[in-house]
């Protein structure tokens, strides 16, 4: 059996894994959007590494974009497997890559508008028949369910705690005799999160897969996040009268967003000004959370028994058509404005950023993990002049961030993961889904934890494993 790695290898995102039997059986652990890469972010999308024609089966841990934003464009290419996923990771997925598609194509008309002499106009990855196409070959599977993809391979999800439907990944291979199992972290999710269960435990495995994004943060000892949102839409909205744009991604974030604004509500602390959710695919998102309330921490569910909506305050309102999305950057009024994409790569919020990013009046808030050549980590990194459609623009507005805002867990929680695990049974662990000085930091401490041997792949490097 081989495992090639073909994405979030010595990166956060582009998540594709291969695992390829003796049979010649292929099975791909995700299938990701490279997102924030730079210049090299498009070259990346349009080659996978692998031909989709041979891939069997794609298991997809959830909804991400950067675990599930490639799969249209591999159905377009030749992949006609089953997609195995649960049931809110298929709501989810369904309404991201088709806004995925829109975006794309909103932003190659709007870059074909602007085209210098001798530059090729842009094409989308995919289109959304290819959408429709890749939402029909996936499949259900609920968690701990122990399903049987073909003889000799069975699959279970267990909660990852990440988002909505979000799934750690354990596959039992039988080949020639000999049984192996490989667990996939997918994105683990932090013990005490805002609003979901924490991870789940899983049987011990022969093989793992290991996100790494934050293996080298903790997250317990900063801030609450409802005070630092006070502090900070009370000087920027009540003091210097400007705007807040906060880009977050659609799943997950913008919702624990809602509920920290809410909770203000309920203390009676949130500032009296307007507060704008501009993304139809956030306002989708927020109605399936809605209905799985399952899902919910005690928390929450505590919470639900004196408001019946968490996601909503007073001068809350969700922003659908463009045009109202356009006339919000022609109002002076200070309000608040969440918008997708997280990394501030894509979609409306790259035009808020656009028109208030030069007017010291506002504040640009990032709430969560930017990689960091995007135009978010850009602007965590404190770049003065920064590249928004081609055009140079002064970062004059305040850029702040809330790093405790994260989906992902920091590496006590990664350890805490993996604590269920017997570490001298497990035969290898490799480092995903993280900068690679992160990874080599992150390495260091499993294997003072028992982990002796990690491995920290290269991109599209294989590893025979057995």
């Amino acid at each position: 059996m081989k495992i090639a790695f073909h994405g979030a290898a010595r990166t956060v995102t582009g998540s594709k894994h291969l695992i390829t039997l003796k049979n010649n059986t292929q099975i791909l652990l995700d299938c990701g959007l490279f997102q924030g890469m730079g210049a090299v972010t498009e070259k990346l999308n349009d080659y996978f590494g692998f031909d989709p024609h041979k891939v069997t089966y794609l298991v997809l841990s959830h909804a991400h974009i950067d675990h599930c934003g490639l799969l249209p464009k591999l159905v377009a290419d030749g992949f006609s497997g089953k997609i195995f996923c649960t049931a809110a990771t298929m709501d989810l997925a369904r309404i991201l890559m088709m806004d995925s598609a829109k975006i794309q194509m909103q932003d190659a008309e709007f870059a074909n508008r602007h085209l210098r002499d001798g530059e090729q106009p842009e094409e989308p990855l995919y289109t959304d028949d290819d959408v429709v196409k890749a939402v029909s070959q996936m499949k259900i599977v609920a968690y701990e369910e122990d399903f049987e993809i073909e003889p000799g391979i069975r699959l279970k999800f267990t909660d990852a705690g990440h988002i909505l439907g979000s799934a750690a990944v354990h596959l039992t291979i039988t080949e020639e005799g000999k049984q192996i199992k490989v667990t996939f972290s997918g994105d683990v999710g932090r013990y005490g999160d805002l609003l979901l269960k924490s991870p789940q435990q899983f049987a011990q495995a022969d093989y793992i897969i290991m996100e790494s994004t934050y293996g080298d943060s903790l997250h317990k000892d900063l801030d609450p996040i409802e005070d630092m949102l006070l502090e900070i839409i009370q000087n920027t909205c009540k003091i210097k009268k400007g705007k807040v744009i906060i880009p977050a991604f659609s799943v997950g974030r913008t919702q624990e967003l809602l509920y920290a604004l809410n909770g203000l509500e309920l203390k009676g602390k949130l500032p009296d000004v307007a507060y704008y959710v501009d993304s139809p695919l956030s306002s989708k998102a927020t109605e399936i959370l809605k209905s799985h309330p399952e899902v919910y921490n005690n928390g929450v569910k505590e919470t639900l028994k004196i408001d019946h909506d968490v996601f909503a305050f007073k001068g809350l309102r969700f922003i659908e058509s463009l045009e109202e999305s356009k006339a919000l950057n022609n109002d002076p009024r200070p309000c608040v404005i969440i918008s997708a994409s997280g990394m501030a790569e894509a979609g409306r919020v790259k035009h808020h950023i656009r028109n208030n990013i030069s007017n010291s009046k506002n504040t640009i808030l990032m709430v969560g993990y930017c990689e960091p050549s995007s135009l978010g980590g850009r602007l965590i990194a404190g770049q003065k002049v920064v590249d928004i459609f081609r055009e140079d623009y002064e970062v004059k507005a305040e850029v702040r961030s809330i790093k405790s805002m994260s989906a992902h867990g920091d590496y006590e929680d990664l350890l805490q993961f993996l604590s269920c695990q017997d570490p001298a049974k497990v035969k290898q662990l490799f480092l995903v889904h993280g900068e690679y000085d992160v990874q080599q930091n992150f390495a260091t401490r499993l294997k003072d934890h028992g982990f002796k041997h990690v491995a920290i792949p290269e991109y599209h490097q294989e590893f025979e494993v057995l």
